[in-house]
């Protein structure tokens, strides 16, 4: 059996090596990654069956790794391994599990205890192993009232980026009255609006998107990780436009 465990601090490497090593005495092989780009490199080079993925890695994202091995090996099993339950990344890890495919989420909070349990669920058990905080959130997301749509995250986004009304509809591939409709649903669900109604002249006391995305952080929407991967994602939209523009 061999594991891969990618996560960039040294002492929580050691103890996810030493409750493997401890569950599989003698027939464990355990490679350590200290960042996203190692981690890619050594799932292609070694092929692991398991993975404990830490979401927040350098270089390279959890998500942007698993999205990676789950694209050469879908039956890869990935227990992903995280201080935070931000809705951020319940939505990106929901986003990249291929269809029928093994993984787990437990939090670092999680006692040894149940560190070992999800280990022996997800690995040898072929089971999907959810922290209750996180089955929460994926049921918010799932939520159609309380829930983002998948265009209306696109859209939040596109407003945290800075992006304009034309840029967005250009990118997104629709009009302007179009991606302002989206950004308009998005208020709603965030309850963008409702909060300027309140104001005592009945104009809103808030730029509304600076407030949407106020909201988003506030509720784990949006973090810096997944800021810099939609950064990265626009800066080579841009390019691709521009090259289009430069070939026609």
């Amino acid at each position: 059996m061999r594991v891969l465990i990618a996560e960039d601090d040294g002492l929580h490497r050691a103890f996810v090596r030493t409750v493997v090593e401890r569950l599989w005495s003698g027939e464990v092989e355990v490679i350590e990654a200290e960042n996203g780009d190692d981690a890619i490199r050594l799932a292609a080079r070694d092929d692991p069956p398991c993975v404990v993925l830490d979401l927040q890695l350098p270089k390279a994202t959890g998500i942007e790794v698993a999205r990676a091995i789950w694209g050469r090996r879908a039956d890869t099993h990935i227990l992903f391994w995280s201080n935070f339950a931000d809705e951020a990344y319940v939505r990106g890890v929901a986003r990249i599990v291929p269809p029928g495919s093994v993984y787990g989420y437990v939090l670092k909070s999680s006692s040894e205890v149940g560190m070992e349990t999800a280990l022996r669920g997800v690995f040898r058990e072929g089971h999907c192993i959810i922290d209750r905080e996180i089955r929460g959130i994926q049921h918010r997301v799932e939520d159609r009232l309380e829930g983002i749509t998948d265009n209306e995250y696109e859209s939040l986004i596109d407003i945290a980026l800075g992006l304009t009304d034309k840029t967005i509809a250009q990118r997104r591939g629709l009009s302007t009255r179009g991606a302002q409709s989206r950004i308009q649903h998005l208020y709603d669900k965030l309850g963008v609006c409702a909060a300027g109604a309140a104001a005592a002249d009945g104009a809103s006391p808030f730029n509304s998107r600076t407030r949407a995305v106020c909201v988003a952080v506030a509720r784990g929407l949006i973090n810096a990780d997944v800021l810099r991967r939609e950064q990265r994602r626009f800066d080579a939209w841009l390019e691709d436009s521009a090259a289009a523009r430069q070939a026609g």
